[in-house]
């Protein structure tokens, strides 16, 4: 253990949140903006995750609270993939019980443009005819979305069984697939690459102790709001005509922040984006905006020296791209390593534009890298694209951020987004001098040894750790990962190019290049890509001056 070392380096304080509106530091001491005492546990697969929320939500009882939000919400999708698992069952019947759900489901979009208005619309109706409180909430920014995904559950008189789940899975179709990828029975479409049932791979954080209270008062502060949920007045009419509720009603007093948990070494932070909404309409929680998802990537990428590990649905732009640049440059002992989807999820006029914010970010981080900076895709044994829907970043096994955001302007900007960060205090010494969490080095080496098809599964004589850094003893170095990336996604490539002749070669990972576009069709799609895509939602001093 490493007594000197501190969080602070890693951090945000408040002054660098730079949110004079919002309450979610009030109960921190001085310039602290973090909460210490907490067990974080990285829950990877939707089905892992829907597993462990129904069994919560099951377990409330009369005068227990549950608050969620969600991007896209589907009433029928089954936690268990068994009949009465469903989404609004689960909800309806625990608010049947006593226990005061709520929810604030994004609107959405008009779904012949691609969105899921019609679904998110019949996931509050029906949560509503059951008796819980789930509103459509619109107020977001011109193209923008609600994009955080979170649940709260807090028991009367029992704080520490108190937990929230942040991270990137929505309650919604597609999600609920594992680690042999077949992909959510109950399937969206996605592009063909993907198949009827798109394999797809997600990660949620479940976090137990004070850090609770941070991510309820998330949720308080945009319940609280008293700006109507929409102003469209064809949508407002619309409501009246369908009986949706569209005022909420005063939530319960806030209990006190759940007790540290016993062995706890997690110091959590929740950052946020929060889009500056512009003609007076601001959020009283976040006048201007809140960046502090942007801040604390770069804080945390400035502390950068061996590895950062990524897993994101999206890595686009030059905002994105020169953010990884500057630490390449200055470090040369850095790596980079990028897990993202082989194939954008859409096909069609969506897919230049995408191509083309893939670009941006990955020609200038692998021309600064020179071989240090490597990007793959997932694939399962059946040679079918994985969907990577993930954002987790590991910085030097120190930093972990696990949410709803994307490495991209839009969610350092324009959308709602919600990350938990986290610092482990239980710190050590490798044996080059270096230092990692265990946290940190645990979520890193569990999400390398699928794709590298590495079971570490527990034994008799050795917990479940122990187990996997035995398995993944040649990874714990970030240069001996790097090279086993590499070696496994060369092995699989050559035998795809070899026509899938004799065994196919172990592990998911095929490499990644970037995307070639011709002039006229990058010239094209970049009106789309800067409007629609990935929209700058700053203030207007920001953007002069090009910081977040």
């Amino acid at each position: 253990m490493e007594d000197e070392w501190t969080p602070t380096g890693w951090l945000l304080t408040k002054g660098e949140r730079d949110n004079h509106s919002t309450r979610i530091d009030a109960q921190h001491p001085g310039e602290q903006a973090w909460s210490e005492g907490n067990l974080v546990r990285a829950l990877v697969h939707g089905a892992t995750y829907f597993a462990e929320l129904y069994e919560r939500l099951e377990a409330t009882r009369a005068g227990d609270l549950v608050l969620f939000t969600d991007w896209q919400g589907d009433a029928d999708e089954r936690l268990t993939g068994e009949p009465g698992s469903e989404v609004a069952e689960v909800l309806g019947r625990a608010d049947e019980r006593g226990v005061d759900v709520r929810g604030l489901v994004w609107r959405s979009h008009w779904e012949k443009l691609g969105f899921t208005a019609r679904q998110n619309r019949r996931l509050g109706q029906q949560l509503q005819q059951r008796g819980a409180e789930a509103l459509l909430d619109m107020r977001v920014r011109t193209g923008g979305s609600h994009h955080q995904k979170f649940v709260v559950i807090r028991h009367r008189g029992e704080p520490s069984r108190d937990i929230a789940f942040v991270g990137g899975i929505d309650l919604c179709h597609s999600r609920r697939d594992d680690a042999d990828h077949h992909g959510d029975p109950q399937a969206m479409d996605l592009a063909k690459e993907y198949g009827p049932t798109p394999p797809w791979h997600d990660v949620m954080a479940a976090i137990q102790g004070p850090a609770v209270f941070d991510v309820e008062t998330v949720f308080r502060e945009r319940w609280e709001d008293p700006t109507p949920l929409s102003r469209n007045p064809v949508r407002m009419f619309m409501d009246r005509v369908r009986d949706l509720d569209t005022s909420p009603d005063p939530l319960p007093a806030q209990a006190p922040p759940p007790p540290p948990v016993e062995g706890g070494t997690h110091v959590v932070q929740i950052l946020r984006t929060y889009p500056n909404l512009r003609h007076g309409r601001d959020y009283p929680f976040a006048r201007g905006g809140e960046r502090s998802v942007a801040r604390g990537y770069v804080k945390a990428l400035g502390q950068a020296q061996r590895l950062v590990y990524v897993e994101d649905q999206y890595l686009w732009g030059d905002h994105v791209g020169d953010l990884f640049t500057e630490a390449l440059r200055r470090d040369p002992g850095l790596h980079v390593i990028a897990v993202v989807p082989l194939h954008p999820d859409l096909a069609g006029l969506s897919r230049p534009p995408q191509l083309l914010g893939r670009r941006r970010a990955m020609a200038e981080m692998t021309k600064a890298g020179r071989g240090r900076v490597a990007f793959y895709g997932l694939e399962n044994h059946a040679g079918t694209p994985v969907y990577v829907h993930a954002k987790v970043c590991v910085v030097d096994d120190l930093w972990v951020s696990v949410g709803s955001d994307n490495f991209n302007r839009r969610s350092w900007t324009h959308d709602s987004e919600l990350s938990a960060t986290v610092v482990d205090r239980a710190v050590h010494r490798d044996e080059d001098g270096g230092m990692h969490g265990a946290y940190p080095l645990r979520l890193r080496l569990s999400l390398a040894a699928e794709h590298l098809d590495r079971p570490f599964d527990a034994r008799v004589d050795e917990d479940e750790d122990a187990s996997l850094l035995r398995v993944m003893a040649d990874c714990v170095d970030p240069a001996g990962m790097f090279e086993q990336y590499a070696a496994t996604a060369r092995a699989l490539d050559a035998w795809h190019e070899g026509g899938c002749r004799g065994p196919r070669p172990p592990g998911r990972l095929r490499s990644l290049q970037t995307p070639r576009l011709r002039p006229l069709a990058a010239a094209l799609a970049l009106p789309s890509y800067l409007a629609l895509h990935d929209p700058d939602g700053r203030p207007r001093p920001l953007r002069r001056r090009d910081t977040f």
